[in-house]
């Protein structure tokens, strides 16, 4: 049974709850349960939206620094791919995702959030990849997704000077989607969950896989993807059923099956 890390379900929305007292610093078993509630999550059948959630008072606040000054070169050289995997795991969920953040998301707090569709903070955030202040730079994706989240001159800015950076500037650059009241964090994130709770779920995998491989494969492979998710999904129940929904009764009112 999971310890820091688990998921819970509830009328259609899974949230990933982190919970590694005090900071949520994510030691090698935080990163291996995040791995294991990711793909529970986007395996669960009645889970259509989720939401990465660190509780009230923080996110993550990084790393477990006590525990990554104990390893020697030869143990991190084994285990990036594992740490990268681990940290973009949300990134592989294809369902509709939220990052609820409070409090501090810094370092691999940040690479986990950067891998959801969408962030919502509290207007007393902080933000950060200070990994550059140690010495080391980051590894759990935060080099690739932030460049291409804010552009290369924005992110080496921040991963140069491993700065924070508040709630204003980073909806500004377009780090984070929303800022909201500390107390409405969560909520607000639900909110944006639940629209999808309802909606036709294999388009909106197949969307979500069409933007995000584009992304990483350049605009003719994006295309040629793109084809190929369209002519899968006009294959499904709910292609049939939002057709006819619009011709009958106008847009917005299919009743999708997810199927």
């Amino acid at each position: 049974m999971a310890e820091f890390v688990t998921v819970e379900v509830s009328d259609g929305i899974g949230t990933i709850r982190l919970d590694r007292p005090p900071v949520n610093a994510l030691d090698q078993q935080a990163r291996r349960e995040l791995t294991a509630a990711a793909r529970e999550a986007a395996a669960h059948p009645e889970v259509r939206a989720v939401i990465v959630y660190g509780g009230e008072k923080v996110f993550a606040a990084g790393d477990d620094v006590a525990e990554l000054a104990e390893l020697s070169v030869a143990q991190v050289r084994a285990m990036t791919a594992d740490m990268q995997e681990a940290l973009g795991a949300v990134a592989a969920i294809p369902q509709p995702t939220v990052a609820a953040i409070t409090g501090y998301a810094l370092g691999g707090g940040l690479e986990i959030a950067l891998g959801a569709d969408r962030r919502i903070i509290g207007d007393n955030v902080r933000l950060g990849l200070p990994e550059i202040l140690l010495g080391i730079i980051p590894v759990g994706g935060g080099t690739q997704r932030l460049a291409r989240l804010i552009g290369p001159s924005q992110a080496k800015d921040l991963i140069f000077t491993g700065r924070f950076v508040e709630p204003d500037e980073a909806k500004r650059i377009g780090l984070v989607d929303e800022v909201v009241a500390p107390d409405e964090v969560y909520n607000r994130a639900r909110s944006w969950a639940q629209q999808f709770v309802s909606g036709p779920a294999l388009a909106l995998a197949a969307a979500k896989s069409a933007i995000d491989s584009g992304l990483e494969s350049g605009l003719d492979a994006g295309l040629a993807t793109e084809r190929r998710l369209f002519a899968e999904v006009f294959d499904t129940a709910d292609r049939v059923e939002g057709l006819r929904s619009f011709l009958a009764d106008g847009p917005g009112r299919a009743a999708f099956s997810g199927g």
